[in-house]
């Protein structure tokens, strides 16, 4: 199988892992439709990938909002006729204990990692209905594999996406794969979201001691997509060789 012209909807793709993954899919010759918040990012990266000769469109995509999600696949249908795949990275993770009491924090996790990604699997299973093929990949964590203090809400989470996405596994038939994949320390600016000064600093220093690539999850995403139709990788866990 192979990933040339396959259209896929990234999400998160200014910067990081999403970044990384929709350069990396576009080399190997998909078509990319990117979307995040911040839409100079996106901008830039739809322009990297077509001045190599790749094809990708961009929308700015606030993932907490499910009609944002829905014009996104829609950008992608109306783009280049189809959409093959959905990767649901976006997340963010401002971890801190919970007698710190940051409810508002609770509340973007749960908007950022759960409900995002329920809207971009609401916006793509009808599209993939319609054309009885489809792959939905969502990123999680291995925070949600070891659990430790301050990751409690994060951890939780991706745990429950995680679990949306074994459900969706299972409702999907044939026709749809469905992918978990979950990173371990990663290079990338996920660290900014953590608001604890304290638990940043010390994060920090573990990341840039261990942390492996950005490239590293890209990887991961294009073997799961590289696949025959009837092979479903159903989880991928990507970590340093030095992390506990």
């Amino acid at each position: 199988m192979s990933i040339t012209d396959k259209v896929i909807v990234v999400t998160g793709a200014g910067g990081g892992m999403g970044k990384a993954t929709a350069l990396h899919l576009a080399e190997l010759g998909a078509r990319v439709v990117i979307g995040a918040r911040r839409e100079d990012r996106i901008a830039a990266v739809a322009a990297e990938i077509k001045n190599k000769g790749g094809q990708a469109a961009y929308r700015k995509t606030d993932v907490t909002k499910r009609e944002d999600l829905a014009a996104l696949v829609d950008l992608a249908v109306s783009e280049f006729g189809r959409l093959d795949v959905i990767v649901n990275n976006a997340g963010v993770g401002p971890l801190s204990r919970f007698d710190a009491l940051r409810v508002d924090e609770w509340e973007q996790m749960i908007d950022v990692n759960v409900k995002g990604v329920l809207y971009g699997i609401a916006a793509a299973l009808p599209v993939f209905g319609k054309q009885r093929s489809g792959h939905v990949i969502s990123v999680v964590s291995t925070a949600g594999l070891r659990i430790v203090p301050k990751m409690g809400v994060y951890a939780a989470s991706k745990n429950a996406v995680r679990t949306i996405m074994e459900a969706l596994r299972q409702e999907s038939g044939p026709n749809i794969r469905v992918t978990e994949i979950s990173p371990g320390a990663i290079q990338t600016e996920f660290l900014d979201t953590v608001t604890d000064e304290t638990e940043q600093a010390r994060l920090r220093e573990w990341s840039d001691r261990i942390a492996i690539p950005a490239d590293s999850i890209a990887r991961a995403v294009a073997f799961a997509i590289e696949q025959p139709a009837d092979v479903e990788v159903g989880s991928v866990v990507v970590r340093p060789t030095a992390q506990e």
